[in-house]
C-alpha cells in the first residue's frame, strides 16, 4: 500500500489539516509505522502506533530506531481493542479498508477506538467509505479473456486453504474489469461513515435499474473512500489503486436482461464469530416489466463458508 498514490495523497492531505499539535493514533502502522511517521511529520504532538502482526511489529521496531526524533511515537504490539493508553489521542488513522469498505474489521475497530482510545470530539481518518455494487456477468467484464484465477495468485489461494484448512468460496478479485460491461449504475450497500453514525453491522435493500441489453449473473463491487468530508473520493472502480474490484455472484447461470428491468438487492453484514470481522450476505430478486423473476443469494462470511456452492466456483474449482 505504500506505492498506492491514489491512497496516500488523500491520507497526507487529511493528516496535513488535522494532525498539527494533535496526538495521532495509527492502527495498523505496519511495518513501516507510515502515518505515525507521517503525522509527526506534519506536525503531531505525538503518534501511538499500534501493529498486531509479530513479524510486522518487530520489523517497526527497528526502524522507529532509526526515526529521529524517537521519542515522538510510541510503538504497541496488540490489538487496539485489548489496548490501552494514556493521554487519549486526539485524531485516529487507520489504513485497515477492506475492498469491500468493512470486511477488514474497520466499523468494530473504529467504533471500539472512538469509545475508548479518542479524546472526546476525536476525529477518524478516513472520514466515510462506502461498498457500490453494480449489475454485472462475470465473463462479459472480462472479455476475450478465460475466467480462471491468475497464475500469479495460485500459491496465495494455496496457503490460504492451507491456513484454514479446507477450501471454500473466496471472494473474487477481477483485475482490470471492462466498465462498459456494467449492466447499471453503482449504488452504495456499505457505508461506513467513520464521524458520525457508524454501525458495526447493517443491511441496505437497493434497486439496481439495468441501463442496456445483457446478462446478469452477480455484481461487481468497489470502494469509494473520502478522507476529509468535502473531497473527491477516491474511486476504485476508476483510479489505479491497490484497493480491488470484487465480483459477487447471484444467480446460477447468466440471466438476459433488458433496460428497465430491475435487480432488488440485499446487502448485509454481521459481526463474525470473532466480533470484529463482518460475515457479508446477499440476496437478490430479478424483476421484469414481463412480470419474470429471478432469485439468487450469497454466504460470504470472513472466514469458511460454502465451498463450490456457484456455479462459478465449481468452474473454477472442477473436481476432476
Amino acid at each position: 500500500m505504500t506505492t498506492d498514490d491514489e491512497r496516500n495523497k488523500r491520507f497526507r492531505t487529511a493528516l496535513s489539516h488535522l494532525a498539527p499539535n494533535r496526538r495521532i493514533l495509527d492502527i495498523g502502522t505496519g511495518q513501516d509505522l507510515l502515518w505515525a511517521r507521517e503525522g509527526v511529520q506534519a506536525g503531531a504532538r505525538h503518534a501511538v502506533a499500534i501493529e498486531v502482526i509479530e513479524d510486522a511489529f518487530h520489523k517497526a521496531a527497528a526502524n522507529l530506531s532509526a526515526f529521529d526524533p524517537q521519542d515522538r511515537i510510541t510503538l504497541l504490539h496488540g490489538q487496539s481493542t485489548n489496548l490501552q493508553f494514556a493521554p487519549r489521542a486526539d485524531v485516529c488513522v487507520a489504513e485497515i479498508i477492506g475492498s469491500l469498505a468493512g470486511a477488514e474489521g474497520a466499523a468494530a475497530v473504529l467504533t471500539d477506538a472512538r469509545s475508548r482510545l479518542l479524546a472526546p470530539g476525536g476525529l477518524v481518518v478516513p472520514h466515510r467509505a462506502e461498498t457500490l455494487a453494480a449489475a454485472a456477468c462475470l465473463s462479459d467484464l472480462l472479455p476475450e479473456q478465460p475466467v480462471a484465477f491468475a497464475e500469479a495468485s495460485l500459491p496465495y489461494l494455496r496457503s490460504i486453504f492451507d491456513w484454514h484448512g479446507t477450501p471454500f468460496d473466496v471472494r473474487l478479485r477481477v483485475e482490470n474489469p471492462s466498465i462498459g460491461a456494467l449492466l447499471s449504475e453503482g449504488v452504495p450497500v456499505e457505508v461506513l461513515d467513520f464521524n458520525g453514525d457508524l454501525r458495526t453491522e447493517q443491511r441496505r435493500t437497493t434497486r439496481l435499474v439495468i441501463t442496456r441489453p445483457g446478462r446478469v449473473d452477480g455484481v461487481l463491487t468497489w470502494l469509494n473512500l473520502w478522507c476529509l468530508p468535502d473531497e473527491e473520493p477516491l474511486d476504485a472502480l476508476h483510479m489505479k489503486t491497490n484497493w480491488a474490484t470484487i465480483y459477487l455472484p447471484l444467480f446460477d447461470s447468466p440471466r438476459p436482461v433488458a433496460p428497465g428491468d430491475v435487480l432488488e438487492l440485499t446487502f448485509a453484514a454481521a459481526l463474525s464469530d470473532d466480533g470484529v470481522h463482518p460475515d457479508y450476505q446477499l440476496s437478490a430478486a430479478l424483476h421484469t416489466p414481463k412480470g419474470e423473476g429471478h432469485h439468487g443469494s450469497l454466504e460470504s462470511p470472513h472466514h469458511g463458508g460454502p465451498f463450490r456452492a456457484h456455479w462459478i466456483y465449481r468452474s473454477l474449482f472442477p473436481t476432476s
